[in-house]
């Protein structure tokens, strides 16, 4: 009980516990009690023919007040023009693209498969200006760029790699006025000791005022860097005020880690993307785990501001208040996708809320300026049976409402119909450790449900101005366990086999088999596929969604290259001076799927939700995607694993692709209803857009395949009504 009260203690007062939906915090002084406009549009932005920001705008709805499109006449939509941006690998399939594009005044910003920023004319689809960077941009995976406009200059913020770039947005050159020579290098601010150099800002930052203001995707293992959030002046680049997500000596939550935690540990980085108040000048922020994910021993105590929704002053950057969604996360349950501005009524009032989702299956409604909770929130005890050197936290926050938009846990009873081997999996699953939430990952097979990556995921929800909120989600089983490896001295030789363990088993796997959908390929083999050489450019470089290691020395590359290429697993590679390893290797993100390929949970596998926030009730909640192998044998649509976020319409539809099947369809919001359906070039990966050109409404949606074993592709495809 001691224990239980000093982990507890030094939390009060920072809005980690909240049983009854009372106020975590005081309210904020001197902010304005409404900011929504009586025609009930967020406050993120106005009514607009455009699609200015990141989905949409700075309230992150996916919402668009056109109407042109109904459902009467969506039958109708046809392709009206396909851009062809370049870069895709059609050979690995190996390329992406997530990107969100915007429209300003009639052109079209985006990003290509070889992630080169461009600008089309949005009616017809011709190429205005594309860029030629030479950046590595491995690990960058673009959601899209930021768009700022004022006095005649007009700027798109656009990372790849390390590096930020700001743009003329008439021409595409960089401006030579922000940092140096046009771009600025976001590693810097970030360094700690003994940490790598992998940064990359994927999802577009927020513009507020005279600020960009910017999140970072870095690496999950203990060498992260810092995930700090941080303003830059849009014209110069210079930067203006930094949050310290693992706070320094003085700063509230410092406290919740051991001393100096910010020198020694990394992580707790706003990589999702963040929503925009800016009538009340507030920043949402979510973000997701220390660094390393699995394990946290070396960091016992609540870990302040992981895995939180921060609500900061956009022109400071001071804390206004925050939430914290995971304790001390050891199961890589970042903040997957930007909140939700939402106006909703409760309890006979209409509250502006922030409404956050979760790789859990949660969804977290709160006041948007006191922090209160909508709905009760009870911190639920869990299991606390981890790894030797791992302290769990006790007990974990789980809303009463909204109802979970996925299921909560996976048992016997959870394998779907028709799967192969059932006999043997409920053996396997007699032994594994599953049942409930949050069971810490031990030696024995681990089960997450849902998996690793969701339930919610970076593509986010939708919402409209009467509160409800669609949510596309995932419900897998994923697999996972930790083996221990003793700590490695400066001056102690290891093998490459031994290197790769440390290294990359946890996204290839400890057999190099990769995992079952292709997002992280076999090594098996790969002397048919690959030199030697051009292994060895992609360690030190990285290669699509997977980041460099060049932190890695020359003859510890060489070892693993070795081991790969059979070549001898006797390669030895001297530990560096300064070398640091956990006691724990995650052996991988494993979707657990049948001997036929299908997942071994009981549909639906993946699913489109519609939640009432004023209610926290259901509305309704269907399948997203399908095997027509296997709706040809009379299965019911299943749902498939799906990537991307959908968009809402004023007219009551719903667009989304998302699923590995390559189908964009249209639903009703009502009902869950398809109304429509059209053949991709390839999977749809991304959020689809909607903005208007001389009166007519369009669609327009980035094809980049990719994932899930689906082919790559480079294609934009813009849908209208023809008349």
């Amino acid at each position: 009980m001691k224990r239980f009260a000093a982990l507890l203690l030094p939390l009060m007062g920072f809005g980690i516990l909240s049983y009854t939906g009372l106020p975590m915090e005081a309210p904020v002084s001197g902010v304005p009690a409404s900011g929504i406009p009586a025609s009930g549009v967020p406050a993120g932005g106005a009514p607009t023919a455009d699609w200015p920001e990141y989905n949409g705008d700075g309230s992150r709805n996916h919402y668009s007040e056109l109407n042109g499109i109904t459902a009467e006449n969506v039958g109708q939509l046809q392709p009206a023009w396909v851009y062809a941006s370049g870069g895709a690998d059609t050979v690995a399939n190996r390329t992406q693209m997530q990107c969100n594009p915007l429209v300003v005044d009639g052109v079209l910003y985006g990003v290509s498969a070889g992630t080169q920023a461009f600008a089309l004319d949005a009616a017809t689809g011709r190429e205005l200006w594309k860029t030629n960077f030479s950046e590595n941009a491995s690990g960058t995976t673009s959601r899209g760029v930021a768009y700022w406009a004022e006095e005649g200059q007009k700027r798109l913020f656009f990372g790849i790699g390390p590096w930020l770039y700001s743009l003329d947005a008439r021409t595409g050159q960089p401006d030579p006025l922000f940092g140096e020579k046009g771009r600025i290098h976001l590693k810097q601010g970030l360094e700690r000791p003994g940490a790598d150099d992998y940064v990359v800002a994927n999802t577009p930052g927020v513009v507020f005022k005279n600020l960009l203001i910017v999140g970072a995707r870095v690496s999950e293992s203990e060498t992260a860097l810092l995930g700090d959030i941080r303003a830059y002046d849009v014209r110069t680049g210079r930067p203006v005020w930094t949050f310290h997500t693992i706070p320094r000596p003085g700063e509230a939550g410092y406290n919740t880690w051991p001393a100096e935690a910010y020198k020694n540990i990394g992580g707790a980085n706003a990589w999702a993307g963040m929503a925009i108040d800016r009538q009340r000048g507030i920043l949402y922020a979510p973000t997701g785990s220390a660094a390393y994910d699995f394990y946290g021993g070396n960091r016992k105590g609540a870990n302040l501001f992981a895995n939180c929704l921060l609500a900061l002053d956009a022109t400071t950057g001071k804390r206004l208040w925050h939430f914290q969604t995971v304790h001390h996360d050891i199961w890589d349950r970042d903040l997957p996708a930007p909140p939700n501005l939402v106006t909703v009524t409760h309890r006979g009032r209409r509250i502006d809320a922030v409404a956050q989702i979760t790789k859990q299956g949660f969804v977290f409604v709160f006041d948007r300026v006191t922090g209160r909770p909508l709905f009760p929130i009870q911190e639920k005890a869990f299991r606390t049976d981890g790894v030797p050197g791992e302290v769990p936290y006790p007990t974990q926050p789980v809303p009463t409402l909204p109802v979970p938009f996925t299921r909560q846990r996976f048992t016997e009873n959870d394998f779907n119909t028709f799967v192969a081997d059932r006999d043997s999996l409920k053996r396997v699953l007699r032994k594994a450790r599953t049942g409930s939430h949050y069971i810490p990952v031990g030696a024995d097979m681990t089960i997450f449900f849902p998996g690793t990556d969701g339930g919610g995921q970076w593509g986010g929800a939708a919402a409209d101005p009467q509160g409800v909120l669609y949510v596309p989600a995932k419900e897998l089983p994923v697999y996972s366990s930790l083996t221990q490896q003793k700590n490695s001295e400066a001056g102690q030789r290891l093998t490459g086999a031994q290197l790769y363990t440390r290294n990359c088993s946890a996204c290839h796997g400890a057999d190099r088999r990769g995992n079952h959908d292709g997002t992280y390929p076999s090594l098996v083999n790969l002397d048919k596929r690959l030199t030697v050489s051009q292994t060895s450019d992609i360690l030190r470089k990285g290669q699509g969604m997977m980041p460099a290691f060049a932190q890695l020395p020359e003859a510890e590359r060489k070892a693993i290259l070795d081991f790969l290429f059979q070549k001898g697993s006797a390669a030895e590679a001297v530990v560096q001076k300064g070398k640091r390893t956990l006691p724990y290797n995650h052996t991988g993100y494993n979707r657990w799927y049948d001997r036929n390929g299908y997942p071994v949970s009981a549909p639906p596998w993946g699913t489109l939700t519609a939640i009432d926030l004023n209610t926290g009730q259901r509305r309704w909640q269907v399948p997203l995607g399908e095997y027509p192998e296997l709706t040809a044998k009379g299965v019911p649509p299943t749902g498939t694993d799906n990537y991307g976020g959908p968009l809402v319409t004023a007219s009551g539809l719903l667009f989304i692709a998302a699923s590995r099947d390559e189908v964009f369809r249209a639903f009703d919001t009502r009902t869950g209803k398809i109304l429509w359906t059209a053949k991709l070039p390839a999977a749809g990966y991304a959020s689809p857009s909607t903005y208007s050109v001389n009166g007519k409404q369009y669609i327009v949606i980035a094809c980049g395949g990719g994932k899930l074993k689906t082919r790559s592709g480079d294609k934009y495809v813009a849908f209208t009504i023809k008349n």
